[in-house]
């Protein structure tokens, strides 16, 4: 059952006009998604589209050789899977829930059958498919250009910034595939944070203890596409 519209806290559903989301909500479900779930699996048939309410998920590329990294992580500012808005019935990458995490998803067809009749839905999930490839080029950019210390930080804010609480539940593991580097440079990364005062690390989490330093420390870094994000979706009604 879908909650008042007011109280839904993913921000797509939450910004679509009450009578668009009234006519939405009877093919949403309410669904509980723990660390490790798989949303969508590359190159098979997309099941679902979600809607994420807490939590994040990671969109992850595997190369043919194996290799694994995160191209961009969502949390409740958007939804899963994207290609699904172009029609595309199958998944390009693996979609994993990094942290645990509630959803609205209701199934594929129905939600392209919703984005060729109801307008609003299309404005909002083309808004929010721009803002995910300003944050996908600034992955790119960042890789290039910034330190692993610099892109440590930036991902760590940006995880802060979906799930608004200071204890990240994330392991080095995680980390290490965000940031496209080996455990040992995590390792290093974290206690230049930690050092700074930045951050404190325990087992499995990371404590953010100054947010402001650690943004002043991620530079250009961070700030860009979480500006575009709040442009793009602050004008569609």
């Amino acid at each position: 059952m879908v909650q008042q519209q007011s109280q839904i806290r993913n921000k797509l559903l939450n910004i679509l006009p009450e009578r668009d989301m009234n006519v939405l909500a009877p093919q949403l479900e309410l669904a509980s998604l723990p660390r490790g779930t798989l949303i969508a699996k590359r190159g098979e048939s997309i099941q679902h589209v979600y809607f994420l309410e807490s939590g994040i998920a990671s969109v992850v590329v595997t190369t043919p050789g194996g290799y694994q990294g995160e191209a961009g992580i969502f949390g409740n500012e958007g939804y899963v899977p994207t290609s699904a808005a172009a029609g595309v019935d199958s998944s390009s990458h693996d979609i994993v829930v990094q942290m645990d995490a509630e959803a609205y998803r209701m199934d594929y067809e129905s939600f392209r059958i919703a984005m060729e009749e109801n307008r609003s839905l299309w404005k909002v999930v083309v808004r929010s498919i721009e803002a995910f490839s300003v944050q996908l080029s600034y992955t790119a950019v960042c890789n290039a250009i910034h330190d692993v210390n610099e892109r440590l930080a930036r991902w760590l804010l940006m995880c802060e910034d979906r799930i608004q609480a200071n204890e990240l539940p994330l392991t080095h593991d995680f980390l290490s595939m965000m940031l496209a580097v080996r455990r040992p440079s995590v390792t290093t990364a974290m206690h230049i944070l930690e050092g700074n005062g930045f951050i404190r690390a325990y087992r499995g989490s990371v404590v953010i203890k100054n947010r402001a330093a650690l943004e002043e420390f991620a530079h250009d870094a961070y700030g860009t596409p979480e500006a575009e994000y709040r442009r793009l979706m602050s004008d569609l009604f």
